[in-house]
């Protein structure tokens, strides 16, 4: 396995500059990197390896990250014993080159915690299966993780529209897509197609209840500190998915609010956190709590970039939409009065605003001119002379727009102009609607004929925040695709206002066939439109890893450890032979320690199938397959 300590050292000791007493210093390494001396930058980049992990490209140009090379070697001597750059705690630190310094406050801080530098896969396909994750540390296992991260290769491929099952022989840029599989390798394998494509991402990531201490629901081995790995992992990759006028909404409850909060300003930027929306989600709260009866979650909102991004004007609130009674081409509005009539807006003190305006006989035309036959009317109201909302050059450019209708009101004429939907969003969502249980669980039971699902979210809190983020075209990824709510709001959505958005589900639980698939195609047939794809990733020593974690008998793991020998990829470091040998004291042991050594035994590198070697013939996979992937990822 690649070692990058062990090459830097013998890299760097070559340049004499670095050398005292015949032993790299390090305090001149880090003296030349806060320096950018040319010789360092020279050897550094000479070499592939460092190329590549202390430099970056902006704009067809090499950055050197001396930050970067400062913290690596730091941690030098910690990182043997520890496999990470952080000490065995969570806490704000200096963004600089001490990671000792934990503060209370400073300009430029980070939260740092343990294997904060790994890349945690989180592989877990069954909701009762508690299995022990792999953790891949950025320093000492780059090119397991290279590996790992590398593009996927797609099987099981299907497309269903409202008619059922439908032949697929090739997949364009506009499909609805339903993934299955681990979802921080998927997301690495949507890097390749869909980097800066995705509008908006929804994420409600499975997490504490407060009811299990330090651990979430997903896995229940994950302390805080691997939940912090294991979002960071994902977050990174979906930064870079996002469109520059991107959004991305993270749900969560009050136990990792803040851990999340924190972790999601250094990815995305504190000046792009735009929002945290608390939503009402159980009135009735949780039984038997000792302190606060929570009712409400919170939803995280950041922006790719915040100068740029926009909401659209929309109305969320129901008794608010119902006001706005007519439409046109452009959408729906209600009719306002042009006269601002208030005690700051009298003639005396706007002058600018007071002016007539022209009407003809008929209340068809409105003019800032005086014609023949045509009436004069004032921003007058109860006898005061108030003022309009707009100055007169205003006025006359809103004239071409369709903007203003005059109407006759008790023997009186009157200015009044379209008002557009739209609503100032608070940051609390109280209404019904929003409540899990109606719009959540009795949605999907509605749909799938029974309790398929547990704590599904309301339709109506995907639904709101899509108005809010998202056009017609736009693409929605959610990566914890869990019942399809999101899949199922994109169609509502579209039906309800005639658009074109389109979503990517990413599940990895088992459940995604008799739930979220079966979902979203029970949702297309009755709105009798739209279709998906669905596909899942190809398993290698993942088919293997889940038998063995799924067996329940010892005569099952010896099956299975035959199959093994044939077919699958074993450690390097392994002797298949003298284990043979020793098969019958191997099955004195007990049934988790047969399951524990045989999972050791996997190439953890080996457990699905890069796309980079779809045509080894080892992995036998169909024309069709290939066909498809190759559509899949535009070759």
């Amino acid at each position: 396995m690649q070692n990058l300590q062990d090459e830097l050292v013998k890299l760097l000791l070559k340049e004499e500059n670095l050398v005292v007493d015949n032993q790299l210093n390090k305090n001149k390494v880090i003296e030349s990197a806060l320096k950018v001396e040319p010789f360092l930058i020279n050897l550094l980049i000479k070499n592939k390896t460092f190329k590549k992990h202390f430099f970056q490209e902006i704009n067809n140009v090499l950055v050197f990250d001396k930050i970067k090379l400062q913290r690596f070697v730091n941690n030098k001597s910690f990182l043997p014993d520890t496999y990470t750059a952080f000490k065995n705690k969570i806490g704000l630190i200096i963004n600089d080159e001490s990671t000792d310094n934990f503060i209370k406050s400073h300009n430029d801080i980070v939260l740092a915690w343990p294997h904060k530098d790994c890349i945690l896969e989180g592989g877990q396909t069954m909701e009762e299966q508690k299995r022990n994750e792999i953790f891949w540390n950025e320093t000492l296992a780059p090119d397991s993780i290279d590996r790992l991260l590398d593009s996927k290769v797609f099987t099981g491929f299907k497309k269903y529209d409202k008619n059922g099952e439908q032949n697929i022989t090739d997949i364009n840029k506009n499909e609805n897509l339903l993934l299955k599989g681990n979802n921080l390798l998927l997301l690495s394998s949507l890097l390749k197609t869909h980097t800066k494509k995705i509008k908006f991402i929804y994420v409600d990531p499975p997490y504490n209840t407060g009811n299990a201490g330090d651990t979430f629901d997903y896995n229940n081995s994950f302390k805080h500190s691997s939940w912090l790995t294991f979002m960071k992992n994902r977050l990174d990759i979906a930064k870079n998915l996002l469109t520059d006028d991107g959004f991305i909404a993270l749900t969560i409850d009050h136990v990792e609010l803040f851990y999340l909060g924190a972790l999601a300003d250094e990815i995305f930027g504190s000046e792009n956190r735009i929002g945290l929306v608390t939503i009402v989600i159980n009135p009735k709260g949780r039984q038997n709590v000792r302190f606060f009866n929570s009712v409400c979650e919170y939803m995280l909102v950041y922006a790719k970039n915040s100068s740029i991004a926009k909401f659209n004007k929309v109305v969320l609130d129901e008794e608010v939409a119902e006001t706005f009674d007519l439409s046109d081409d452009m959408g729906k509005y209600r009719l306002d009065s042009f006269v601002r009539a208030r005690g700051n807006t009298l003639r005396e003190l706007k002058p600018k605003h007071w002016y007539p305006i022209y009407v003809s006989k008929d209340l068809k035309i409105i003019s800032d001119k005086s014609e023949k036959g045509f009436i004069e009317v004032l921003p007058i109201t109860a006898g005061k002379e108030y003022t309009w909302k707009l100055i007169k050059e205003s006025f006359i450019k809103k004239l071409d727009e369709d903007y203003f209708v005059a109407v006759e009101e008790n023997g009186i004429i009157k200015i009044k102009h379209k008002f557009r939907e739209q609503q100032v969003i608070k940051n609390v969502w109280t209404q019904k609607k929003y409540f899990s249980e109606f719009n959540g669980t009795n949605v999907v039971k509605d749909l799938l004929g029974g309790n398929y699902f547990s704590y599904p979210k309301s339709i109506f809190s995907v639904l709101d925040t899509l108005k809010l983020m998202t056009s017609n075209d736009d693409l929605i990824l959610d990566f914890f695709g869990g019942s399809g709510t999101t899949a199922q709001a994109v169609l509502d959505l579209n039906k309800e206002d005639g658009g074109n958005r389109k979503f990517i589900i990413c599940e990895q639980m088992d459940y995604v066939e008799n739930v979220t698939k079966k979902r979203i195609r029970k949702v297309i047939e009755n709105n009798s439109s739209g279709d998906f794809i669905y596909a899942e990733l190809m398993q290698n020593n993942q088919l293997y890893l889940d038998k063995i974690q799924s067996a329940k008998t010892k005569e099952e793991l010896i099956l299975i450890w035959r199959e093994m020998q044939e077919k699958a990829f074993l450690s390097y470091q392994f002797n298949k032979d003298i284990f043979d040998q020793r098969l019958d004291a191997f099955k004195t042991a007990s049934l988790e320690i047969m399951q524990h050594y045989l999972v050791e035994v996997l190439d953890k590198n080996q457990l699905y199938v890069n796309y980079s070697e779809i045509e080894d013939t080892k992995f036998n996979i169909s024309k069709e397959d290939k066909s498809l992937n190759y559509s899949f990822y535009k070759k």
